[in-house]
């Protein structure tokens, strides 16, 4: 019941954002202890009190029980594959579904079958795995560590708005995005726990003050700006981060620059140092250890400055997901968790959950004879007839180009099939000579079976760059049970 009421309230949520009517899609409820009579009497209480408009019930139990629902649309099945057979499942328009069921149900096939229907080329965010993870990397820290959470660059390409409500509700103490409008879009949405700015433009300091972001500050021009900026709104101690560069050499204030950067924050008023800040360039290869520690004593030594100086406490933090893993010891006040939640460790023997998968399904299937081609420039030269499968993702999806001529791999009913020709903007062809398909079926480009980190490989990249590329123009499918 607990889990039911926290997913009709995230349902409220994504309804309000969305201006959506909102959808209950349920089963029988197992296991729960209480006699059927009093379980769907609470069941449909609560339906009611979150004010959804459409129930459809799946299941002997919630169906003998449908008259305690109040809710004027309501209908239900016995089973799953009735509600399948069903008009139904063509029928929704512009509402919000929210998918509730026992495993023994196979409620993934009504999701798979959802999918289908409103997009061809999805990405699947697990966030119950996001959370399973986030909670593996908190179980390594204090109790009193604060955790701060990347969700720039589209919360590496997931979804920031839907990623930031989860881990908002998970407790997270701080999120942080690359710029200003990504902060501010989260305050939109009702986002409440503090958001650092990890590259504030001088154009977007406006927007900064007025969505109450915080600016991660890495140079005096810099510094010296916000605080002209703050002066003139009449500001005081709002709250900065300084950057550190302890030897990655991307941004941040140096060593040396101690002296003259705390002399400057001691004579103003206008801005009050919340976090001080640097970031490690090594810390998931052993072969960088001594490197990375050596950062850590140039961190530990220009903070120790920072403490002697000012009366309130400054958090510090260096730990990014892979210094989680393999130095907690340095976890001072606070870690800065990005790629780790999605599933991607430092550590081989990790269990972490993918979070994110990339799937489509075959549009169209066809011979092609020997001694033909496939795609453009005729790079898909076929020496003997192939069924060929063509799939709606290109390279204007995020499937690199790279990934064309048998370098890349997708999965199909539990078998790789090979990328013939070169990868167009909006579709792929693959190779199906030796698989039972049809057309239809769906197609894994990256998941549970075939790993961000292989695509990665294939590509010579890292995973990061794998899930930042999915386009805007993917639909996100978000998962929470």
């Amino acid at each position: 019941m607990n889990s039911l009421s926290i997913a009709l309230d995230f349902l409220n949520q994504q309804a309000t954002a969305k201006s959506l009517s909102k959808t209950l899609i349920l089963s029988d409820i197992l296991q729960t202890g209480l006699s059927p009579e009093e379980l769907y009497k609470t069941v449909a209480e609560l339906v009611a009190n979150k004010n959804v408009q459409q129930i459809i019930g799946i299941g002997p139990e919630i169906s003998a029980h449908a008259g305690k629902f109040s809710i004027e649309k309501k209908t239900f099945f016995d089973d799953t594959d009735d509600f399948l057979k069903s008009s139904f499942i063509r029928e929704f328009r512009n509402e919000i579904i929210l998918l509730k069921g026992s495993r023994a149900f196979h409620f993934e096939d009504i999701s798979e079958k959802l999918e289908l229907i409103t997009h061809e080329t999805i990405l699947e965010v697990n966030l119950n795995a996001l959370v399973d993870n986030l909670n593996y990397f908190r179980s390594k820290l204090r109790p009193e560590t604060k955790m701060m959470c990347m969700v720039k660059a589209f919360a590496y390409g997931s979804g920031s708005v839907e990623v930031a409500r989860t881990l908002q509700h998970h407790r997270c103490d701080y999120l942080a995005v690359a710029v200003a409008d990504e902060g501010a879009e989260l305050r939109r949405e009702g986002i409440r726990i503090p958001i650092v700015v990890m590259n504030p433009e001088k154009g977007s300091f406006g927007m900064i003050f007025d969505n109450n972001l915080e600016p991660e500050i890495y140079s005096f021009r810099l510094l010296d700006a916000f605080i002209a900026a703050a002066e003139k709104l009449g500001v005081t101690d709002y709250p900065i981060h300084i950057k550190i560069d302890s030897g990655m050499h991307r941004l941040g204030f140096e060593p040396q620059d101690m002296e003259q950067l705390l002399t400057r924050l001691k004579t103003q008023s206008q801005v009050k140092v919340r976090s001080v800040f640097s970031h490690l360039s090594g810390s998931d290869e052993a072969k960088f250890d001594t490197f990375t520690k050596q950062q850590i004593k140039t961190f530990t030594d220009c903070t120790d400055q920072f403490s002697a100086t000012f009366p309130h406490h400054i958090m510090r933090h260096i730990l990014n997901s892979a210094g989680i893993e393999r130095f907690p010891e340095y976890q001072f006040d606070m870690v800065r968790l990005g790629i780790g939640h999605y599933g991607i460790s430092s550590l081989p023997e990790a269990n972490l959950k993918q979070v994110c998968a990339l799937k489509t399904i075959i549009l169209q299937i066809k011979t092609v004879k020997a001694g033909e081609t496939v795609g453009y420039s005729r790079k898909g030269v076929v020496a003997t007839d192939k069924r060929i499968a063509v799939l709606p993702i290109g390279y204007a999806d995020g499937f690199d180009r790279k990934l064309g001529n048998g370098v890349g791999e997708v999965l199909i009913n539990g078998q790789r099939a090979k990328v013939i020709g070169n990868v167009c903007m909006d579709l792929i062809m693959i190779d199906v000579s030796n698989i039972d398909v049809n057309e239809g079926d769906q197609v894994e480009i990256f998941g549970d079976h075939l790993t961000i980190s292989e695509v990665a490989g294939w590509l010579k990249t890292i995973p990061y760059e794998v899930l930042t590329s999915v386009s805007r123009r993917v639909k996100r499918v978000y998962f929470q049970e």
